[in-house]
């Protein structure tokens, strides 16, 4: 499954920690209002604490380079058998 949010500015860094802080990302992809990307996050089970720091100081810097920014997430879903897949956009 695939959501999309579209935020300003400092949004951004809000946003993508509490994304992160959920745990049912896989992939976080920042692109700007023309729908060129920015930076892909692989986000992980095993990402904590410091780990953060940097991929937060890299959002940080884009949330000063541009206004409007669209984060799209590629969240984990669980098929039948229990078992985690990843989504992606076809």
């Amino acid at each position: 499954m695939i959501d999309e949010f579209k935020v300003k500015g400092q949004e951004l860094i809000d946003k993508v920690e509490e994304l992160i802080k959920e745990g049912n990302a896989r992939r976080i992809i920042i692109k700007d209002e023309k729908g060129h990307t920015y930076i892909e996050i692989p986000v992980t089970v095993g990402v904590l604490g410091a780990m953060f720091a940097p991929i937060l100081t890299a959002v940080g810097a884009l949330a000063g380079m541009a206004a409007n920014f669209t984060i799209e997430v590629v969240k984990r879903e669980t098929d039948n058998n229990g078992d985690n897949t990843e989504t992606s956009k076809v």
